[in-house]
């Protein structure tokens, strides 16, 4: 998806610092509200103009993060689509959302006996998840941070928060002599050593 990953060019990101002029609430027409959203790359929700930007003042009701990400789409409303590239829908409430990296952020790895397991991400716990797929791992290069596959309306691809990153990081296995500038070749888990598939390296372009 060419598109995506231009939204997530390290210019794109520079160009972002500085948002088109919006208000919270605003109401472009009859019985409309739009309002703007951040999210972290810790996967931390906030409304997009708040000054202070931590776990104190971002978004913990899991019903609401639930709703709002299960309804994320690409921005093709024809308005902020530059500064804001997700929206949410939720009833008459246009949500515009912009990223620091991805907007889909996993948070945890959830494990349950005769259970697979999952990646939860954004705040939902279980109720927000996708199967943990091993062999996707993708380590980017250029930022050394951890991408697994994601939901396909939120881009296809998920950023693994740091704390996430650093437990799995154990079980990658790197060529002879890469290990410190090099991408890893396999990762092991559960007693299976999988072959890293490079899938998500479309979504990085050099």
């Amino acid at each position: 998806m060419r598109f995506v990953n231009r939204l997530f060019s390290p210019q794109w990101r520079l160009f972002c610092r500085d948002v088109s002029s919006y208000t919270q609430g605003q109401s472009p027409e009859a019985r409309i509200r739009e309002y703007f959203y951040y999210i972290d790359h810790q996967g931390q929700l906030f409304l997009d103009d708040t000054k202070v930007k931590n776990f104190v003042t971002c978004f913990k009701d899991q019903h609401f993060l639930v709703f709002f990400f299960s309804r994320l789409k690409l921005n093709q409303s024809g308005r902020y689509q530059q500064d804001f590239p997700f929206l949410s829908l939720c009833g008459r409430e246009r949500n515009f959302l912009r990223c620091d990296d991805q907007p889909i952020v996993f948070t945890h790895l959830l494990s349950e006996a005769g259970h697979e397991e999952r990646l939860s991400y954004c705040g939902g716990g279980a109720k927000l998840t996708v199967p943990f797929r091993p062999e996707s791992l993708f380590m980017q290069p250029a930022s050394g941070r951890l991408y697994h596959p994601g939901p396909e309306r939120g881009g296809g691809v998920g950023l693994v928060r740091s704390a996430l990153a650093i437990e799995l990081s154990a079980h990658f296995e790197y060529a002879a002599g890469q290990e410190s500038t090099g991408q890893p070749t396999h990762f092991t888990w559960a007693g299976h050593r999988h072959t890293l598939t490079k899938e998500l390296a479309k979504h990085f372009p050099v």
